[in-house]
């Protein structure tokens, strides 16, 4: 029989389905804009459950990848746009508006960042990688705004969104259907990881790495791999949310974009395949329900933050399923 919390977790992937559409029916684009954005913000929140929730790599770097991935499809597109190659020796590289080809570059780039970082990072523990993974995103941070090839503190403007084959990426409504489609993948891929092996290896990293370092599988390893993995996720998420906008900054880059991805998993419940996409969704309609009544909405979000943490750790969708959260 469907588990409570399998049955919520498809009411929350056909209710971010049917926002879209009634947003549509009813001419209000701005409704498919917030369902895109919650989407996308999902994808990322499902990048970092992997390393936080299973992995307990709580990562306050995860804004690197994210802006990688961003930078990644506004570099490109940008050259693309102005006839100007990225490179021309010793082979020619050329800008592209093509999704299908700024996707894997985001993925590879964010990837390669997740491997450097983690290899250093994860040589530590506990608040010591807490604050490493936020200097390497800093790091990046400051390293965008003295970068004024490409806009630097003012960044960078995508003035058309980049094609997909088949679609009209300027519909609101197809551009949401790619973010969705993403999203399901993404968390299709997090259930099979988290049912694999490969998820009880991290599972037992998470939980006592000297007991799985006995049975001879390295932790650092199923670690490394899993915040690897994580990256790359984050960096797709950040290539659409590039797209999103038609503008990336070094905002994504800032550590309160990490902050923020890390509240929607803790919003949504750490190990939860539709936790990040459930905080995501909560935080955005807070955003724009409570940001209309008072400026401070924030306080009242933290409040909700610290109600949750010391009640609720189960996160919203515990709450709705009945269950504590995972051991």
């Amino acid at each position: 029989m469907m588990t409570r919390e399998a049955a919520i977790s498809l009411l929350i992937a056909a209710g971010l389905l049917a926002a879209p559409l009634l947003g549509n029916a009813f001419d209000e684009p701005f409704v498919i804009t917030l369902a895109t954005k919650v989407a996308i913000l999902g994808l990322a929140g499902t990048g970092l459950n992997i390393a936080l929730g299973y992995g307990g790599m709580v990562s306050l770097g995860h804004a690197a990848f994210f802006g990688l991935g961003g930078y990644v499809a506004g570099i490109l597109a940008s050259h693309a746009l102005n006839y100007e190659p990225l490179f021309t020796a010793p082979l020619l590289v050329e800008g592209t508006t093509q999704m299908l080809i700024i996707w894997p570059v985001a993925i590879v780039v964010s990837g390669v960042a997740a491997l450097v970082i983690g290899a250093l990072s994860l040589r530590t523990t506990g608040v010591f990688f807490i604050m490493i993974t936020l200097a390497f995103a800093q790091m990046v941070y400051y390293f965008a705004i003295s970068w004024p090839a490409y806009g630097g503190e003012d960044g960078l403007s995508i003035y058309i969104r980049n094609e997909f084959p088949g679609l009209n990426t300027l519909n609101p409504l197809h551009f949401f259907a790619i973010c969705y489609v993403l999203l399901i993948l993404a968390i299709g891929l997090s259930f099979l990881l988290s049912q694999s092996r490969f998820g009880l290896a991290l599972n037992g990293a998470r939980q006592n790495a000297q007991r799985l370092a006995t049975v001879g599988i390295s932790p650092f390893r199923v670690k490394l791999t899993a915040f690897v993995i994580s990256g790359m996720m984050a960096g797709l998420a950040g290539a659409l949310y590039a797209d999103l906008n038609r503008f990336v900054s070094p905002s994504m880059l800032s550590w309160h974009t990490s902050g923020e991805i890390m509240v929607f998993v803790i919003l949504g419940g750490t190990r939860r395949l539709f936790g990040p996409t459930a905080g995501a969704a909560l935080y955005i309609v807070l955003e724009n329900t409570l940001g209309d009544v008072s400026e401070h909405w924030l306080l009242l979000l933290g409040a909700l933050l610290v109600a949750l943490v010391l009640f609720a750790r189960g996160g919203v969708i515990g709450i709705l399923a009945g269950q504590p959260r995972h051991a």
